[in-house]
């Protein structure tokens, strides 16, 4: 992408005065910079040279008093979840991938086979996607700068007013801060801060093109009266029975357009005498269904109750690392259905927000980093300059225990601080120590680390079988051990043990992140002394399954 926005210009600025300030650095530019009131485009001879522009100037230069905005032109309306990260190291590909699937909450796919060193991430909502550009724009892998930017939306109108990037505002959100309503003739009501979560209904394939209608007509029927963007993942899961659907939009416009397409699967089904009633099924991510069912199943026995539906919901079983949707079925009348996703969709989107706010002030981690001992000088620097300013930059604490004994081969670094800290600490020692020669120029720098969990969540992490240990390795190219017959300490904690490289270990790391935030909540909500009702049987690796769906592949 080589089009430039150019933002925040005085109203005396000038073509001149742009072609001027790109010639003093000596960032290349092709034609003419078209002005508009207080920005400007421009184009760049190629996509290196546009991240250079981006890196030179937004923010940091002044042009007649201000400080100017630059970055890659993509129009407000056509900002979508998608975003391309470029420049990736081909051989990190698949392990930034994982750690962009963890870091991000919920992104629903990734796609690593575009080309060599790109990937293309689908973010959960907008912000996540513009809190991603933000972060990870320039962030450097492995001596590579990472370009970030989004996938635009062809399809979306354009307003010429409205090409100017959208400065800390929230989605959803005009000029002044106050809501902006959809489409006009929509007749739905403005959207909402957590719109964002799209509503995701699970379909039989052969009632797909019923709901695409001929030529689309169908489909563009329900956006338009439900002002909704729906996508059809027809693509997912080849040879499926069944396809997901997104719909983006406020919660009643999700409503009408889950209605909408209801109604159209059951007369589908009526007119091929396929079956006499249509199930609704929607997918909400595992991380929310405890909430949803709230203490000994209340909250979703009062839904069954209000709307004489019954729900039930896909065995823990069905997950997976690489799918941790879980499937909420619910049968009865139409209405009742309607009612019934309205209901869920509510406790589903007040624990998304929650988790949201939980995000933004995230928990203190520590982790336990095993280096070479003769490292231990190149880490602490002279007069431990290298540590502080490691310590700074990260955001975390970081302190070298003393030797277990004199002739201790590996020393353990603690690294305390949030995800983000961690993040950054682990890879500059990483990287210290790769350039430091501690490892040969061919060798990966592969080191151990340690995280501390409660002793009752050790069987979570190794799973049924040790099936989620495999599937943590396989993911993440990392070891993973559990060692068995740990004594707990005085805290009742086990160790985890992980070896790999950086990334793998990263992506390791934050998916036991995962698992034990999913460990703590049932025992937050009380789990350990309720008892769930039939057809909504959570399962532990002791329990087994009641009211079992097939396993979707």
């Amino acid at each position: 992408m080589h089009k430039l926005y150019i933002g925040n210009l005085g109203e005396s600025v000038t073509a001149e005065d742009l072609g001027k300030t790109f010639d003093d650095h000596k960032i290349p530019y092709t034609g003419q910079f078209l002005m508009k009131t207080g920005y400007a485009f421009v184009d760049c001879p190629d996509d290196q040279w546009a991240m250079k522009a981006i890196e030179t100037f937004s923010g940091k230069v002044e042009l007649k008093g201000k400080r100017i905005e630059v970055e890659h032109s993509v129009p407000k309306k056509q900002r979508t979840r998608k975003l391309q990260i470029r420049n990736i190291p081909p051989h990190l590909q698949w392990e930034v991938s994982s750690y962009l699937l963890y870091y991000f909450l919920l992104p629903l796919s990734v796609n690593t086979e575009s080309e060599t060193a790109v990937v293309n991430v689908t973010y959960a909502s907008r912000d996540h996607a513009k809190q991603a550009i933000q972060k990870l724009n320039g962030y450097q892998f492995e001596n590579n700068a990472l370009h970030v930017s989004y996938i635009p939306d062809e399809n979306s109108e354009l307003d010429d007013g409205q090409r100017g990037p959208d400065y800390g505002r929230r989605p959803g959100y005009g000029p002044r801060g106050g809501p902006r309503g959809v489409s006009p003739n929509s007749g739905m009501p403005s959207k909402p801060p957590h719109a964002d979560l799209p509503l995701r209904l699970l379909v039989l394939t052969q009632y797909v093109g019923a709901i695409i209608g001929k030529e689309g007509a169908t489909i563009r029927n329900i956006t338009k009266q439900t002002g909704s963007k729906i996508d059809i993942h027809r693509k997912e899961n080849a040879g499926a029975a069944e396809k997901p659907i997104s719909i983006h939009s406020s919660p009643e416009g999700c409503s009408a357009a889950c209605r909408m397409i209801l109604d159209i699967m059951n007369q589908e089904a009526k007119d091929t005498k396929t079956a006499d009633e249509v199930p609704l099924k929607i997918l909400a991510h595992n991380n929310f269904v405890g909430r949803l069912i709230g203490k000994e199943g209340r909250n979703l026995k009062k839904i069954e109750q209000d709307t004489n539906t019954k729900i039930t919901i896909s065995s823990l079983q069905d997950l997976s690392l690489y799918n941790q949707e879980r499937t909420i079925t619910v049968k009865g009348a139409v209405d009742g259905c309607c009612q019934a996703e309205v209901e869920v969709m509510k406790k589903v989107r007040e624990a998304y927000e929650n988790d949201i706010a939980a995000m933004n002030t995230p928990e203190i981690e520590t982790v336990h980093v095993y280096i070479p001992a003769q490292a231990v000088g190149a880490i602490i620097g002279k007069k431990g300059q290298h540590i502080k300013q490691l310590s700074r930059f990260a955001g975390a604490s970081i302190k070298i225990a003393p030797a277990e004994s004199p002739d201790s081969k590996m020393r353990m670094v603690i690294v305390t601080g949030p995800p983000e800290a961690q993040f950054k600490a682990q890879g500059r020692i990483y990287g210290k120590l790769k350039e430091e020669n501690f490892f040969g120029p061919k060798e990966e720098v592969k080191l151990e680390t340690h995280i501390k969990m409660a002793a009752a969540a050790a069987g979570r992490v190794i799973g049924k079988g040790g099936k989620t240990v495999n599937e943590l390795q396989n993911l993440t190219a990392a070891e993973v051990v559990v060692p068995r017959e740990q004594t707990p300490d005085e805290n009742d904690q086990v160790i985890v043990k992980i070896n790999g490289h950086f990334y793998a270990s990263q992506c390791a790391q934050r998916k036991i992140r995962d698992i034990l935030m999913q460990f703590k909540q049932p025992q937050k909500m009380g789990a350990g002394s309720c008892s769930t009702p039939q057809g909504f049987t959570e399962m532990d690796n002791s329990t087994q399954a009641v009211n079992q769906q097939p396993r979707r592949k």
